[in-house]
């Protein structure tokens, strides 16, 4: 068995460093594209339910709903 000289260890630790990184950075990327998603996905609902509370003239509900949107908001500064 051949054996690596300290370069070829330093250099093979490095490129293990950077990998761990890109794959740290793809990782957070995923997350953020999820949680995008997961926001638009309930805002639409919620956008919908709005909308039909107003043809009902629900008041009580569109308030409630609206509230909601408003919190989902300001908690993701949207």
């Amino acid at each position: 068995m051949k054996e690596k000289s300290y370069t070829e260890l330093m250099k093979i630790a490095a490129m293990k460093r950077n990998r761990m990184k890109e794959n740290f950075v793809q990782d957070l990327y995923i997350d953020m594209l999820l949680s995008e998603i997961q926001l638009t996905v309930e805002k639409e609902k919620l956008m919908r339910k709005i909308d039909l509370a107003i043809d009902r003239r629900d008041k009580k509900s569109f308030l409630h709903l609206s509230s909601k949107l408003k919190e989902i908001n300001k908690k993701f500064g949207t």
